[in-house]
């Protein structure tokens, strides 16, 4: 009974810990959102600024190792082809910190990016400084962002779409109906789901 009992509160856990919504701080809809420079994989820095051309972006943290990010990939990679030459490109970032999260180190996303093909930056959050800011809590977690002037403004927050691990099973596509949606000079219908993914890796003190 007492293995029992310790596997249901294990397994409880884990369940709570892949569904989230927004509860610990950061960005909510509609705030205005900071820009950021952090090292791309080609060994750049990015920062937002640089896409002068850009009417705004698919913000989404990710990792090497979650099989949620894993899983979302592919879809990563589609929606940068879709939407970066109409001005939503994907900057993707990696949250975990390394010494927690093995294969999460900077030459272990070159080496996943080159696997993968990405077509769009992959940036390292060294010292967890970015994550928080805008309140992530998994990989994946998205937020996209509309350029308003110099201004960047949070106009969605979330998941890619409603069947995190496959594709196959995808209803609804979160992410394209809001890109969508602004670049028809509207705002998204849904603008806050649940981000369903592996906890951000940090130290604890």
């Amino acid at each position: 009974m007492k293995t029992f009992k310790t596997i249901l509160v294990l397994t409880v856990a884990a369940v709570v810990s892949a569904f989230t919504i927004n509860d610990y701080g950061g960005y909510k809809v509609g705030d205005v959102a900071s820009d950021f420079k952090l090292k791309n994989i080609d060994d750049t820095m990015v920062s937002l600024a640089n896409y002068k051309k850009a009417k705004g972006f698919i913000v989404v943290f990710t990792c090497n190792k979650c099989p949620y990010s894993v899983a979302n990939e592919d879809r990563l990679i589609a929606l940068d082809k879709k939407y970066k030459e109409k001005g939503y490109p994907v900057i993707a970032i990696n949250p975990n910190d390394p010494a927690v999260s093995s294969g999460d180190d900077f030459e272990s996303m070159k080496v996943r990016a080159k696997e993968k093909g990405f077509t769009f930056p992959y940036l390292f959050d060294e010292g967890q400084k970015v994550y928080p800011m805008y309140g992530a809590t998994k990989t994946p977690h998205v937020y996209i962002l509309s350029k308003n002037k110099s201004k960047l403004i949070v106009e969605y927050i979330g998941a890619i779409d409603d069947s995190s691990r496959s594709e196959s099973n995808v209803s609804e596509r979160f992410v394209e109906n809001a890109v969508d949606a602004l670049l028809r000079g509207n705002k998204p219908t849904k603008t806050d789901t649940r981000a369903i993914g592996c906890s951000i890796k940090y130290k604890r003190s």
